[in-house]
């Protein structure tokens, strides 16, 4: 099960911050396929948001073919975004977990840190603003 955390100060649209916590939540194999998404009404009962807003989000990951909705039965997951390496017990991620409290010892903030990291990714994956968006290709 996942547990929707909406902050309202990021900018980003509540719909959208629910797509993007399932698709981690795909990522590190918290969610797998045949896996229940909460039920909207069980959304709004945790996080204050509208309805619709949480029907939104369901209907783009199921559009993404992550999910899909049975009538009556509720949201279920569809596939998995999981990578070997990349799991919430990767040795990977502990690594990470020691290096930001490290950071965190050095002083720096969760700003700071997401700035470094944000940093890092560019430099080793490439700049996503400067990529095309996936899944808007003709071919």
């Amino acid at each position: 099960m996942v547990d929707f955390r909406i902050d309202r100060r990021t900018g980003v649209a509540t719909y959208l911050q629910i797509v993007q916590q399932v698709k981690q939540a795909l990522r590190l194999g918290l969610l797998a396929p045949g896996d229940k998404l909460p039920t909207a009404k069980e959304v709004v009962a945790a996080t204050a948001i509208n309805p619709n807003t949480v029907l939104k989000a369901y209907r783009e990951l199921d559009r993404e073919g992550l999910v899909e909705a049975r009538p009556g039965l509720g949201t279920f997951v569809r596939r998995s975004l999981a990578r070997p390496g990349a799991g919430a017990d990767s040795p990977l991620r502990g690594e990470l977990a020691d290096w930001t409290q490290r950071a965190r010892a050095a002083g720096l903030d969760r700003e700071d840190v997401a700035a470094l990291v944000a940093s890092v990714l560019d430099e080793h994956f490439g700049d996503p603003a400067r990529r095309p968006s996936e899944g808007t290709g003709t071919g």
